[in-house]
């Protein structure tokens, strides 16, 4: 071989090395960042293509599952910081962008839209649906975790008056359903205290939170346990909401509506508290451990 030929031989290699190396990176910055898919939701006759992202541990499975359901503010940094967190445990876990196929990124402001409460719950049973399909899913352990404002279609999705309403519009849910849901200081207690969870609940909510109250939770867990609900919860005391979102300040926030202020606008407290995070992931672990507990 001349020099020149060796010399293009080298380059070569070189190049092959760069090209290998790059493909390695871009799968494993994959892996961190999840995969994008997209999920007809469950709508009957009209199904809305929703956007989402799924993060799958290593091997075959079967995996169980947890859907993740946003809150007002959409999708965050935060919400993918607890689906690689439940990836990390050995689920797959699957982000349910409610928000980008409506056409808006900020439900929390007075001027957006405001989906009907069908929208969102029929997001939430297509994730489940999909996840049926995977084959590296386990059906029988999936359950469902939201915060604020996705946190009562989390409670949804368990709670079996909430299950009732959508087959009677012609939702197809999959068979065992959500086995377990977890509300991250959720909205809409309220509308569930004369309601009846199906599977077990844990909420988590600071006993501070000036924009989704705790009391209307604490209400619903007393009404239904009285019942014979399996549900739960857990007050942070001096924590507000967003206490699970790492780096946030306390902060007023001004523009977001507030239905526990006059007029229901405007303004809501929001601060990190390390504590309460660390006790909240501490709490989910061992919830979604022992019922839908990978084996």
């Amino acid at each position: 071989m001349d020099c020149d030929s060796t010399r293009v031989s080298g380059m070569l290699k070189a190049m092959l090395r760069t090209l290998w190396k790059a493909v390695t990176v871009a799968v494993l910055v994959a892996g961190c960042a999840g995969a994008r898919v997209t999920l007809p939701n469950a709508t009957p006759g009209t199904p809305l293509q929703v956007p989402a992202v799924e993060y799958r541990p290593e091997g075959a499975g079967p995996f169980p599952a947890v859907v993740l359901l946003h809150g007002c503010h959409g999708v965050s940094a935060s919400t993918h910081q607890w689906a690689r967190w439940i990836r990390d445990r050995g689920y797959v876990a699957l982000i349910v962008d409610s928000w980008t196929p409506r056409g808006f990124s900020d439900g929390c402001v007075p001027t957006a839209p405001d989906p009907p409460a069908t929208e969102r719950f029929d997001d939430a049973i297509g994730a489940l649906v999909l996840l049926h399909a995977r084959p590296y899913v386990d059906r029988s352990r999936i359950g469902a975790i939201g915060w604020s404002n996705g946190g009562v279609y989390s409670m949804a999705v368990v709670n079996g008056p909430s299950l009732e309403r959508g087959r009677a519009r012609g939702v197809r849910i999959p068979e065992p359903g959500f086995m377990a849901g977890v509300g991250v200081y959720p909205g809409g207690c309220v509308s569930l205290v004369k309601e009846l969870s199906v599977r077990p609940l844990l909420i988590l909510i600071g006993a501070d939170d000036d924009w989704t109250r705790p009391g209307p939770c604490e209400d619903l867990v007393v009404s239904q346990r009285a019942r014979g609900a399996e549900t739960s919860i857990v007050l942070y005391p001096g924590a507000f909401h967003y206490f699970d979102v790492e780096g946030q300040r306390r902060t007023e926030l001004t523009d977001v509506v507030n239905q526990n202020r006059p007029g229901g606008c405007c303004g809501a407290t929001v601060a990190y508290d390390a504590a309460a995070a660390a006790d909240a992931f501490r709490r989910v672990a061992d919830f979604f451990g022992r019922h839908l507990a990978p084996r």
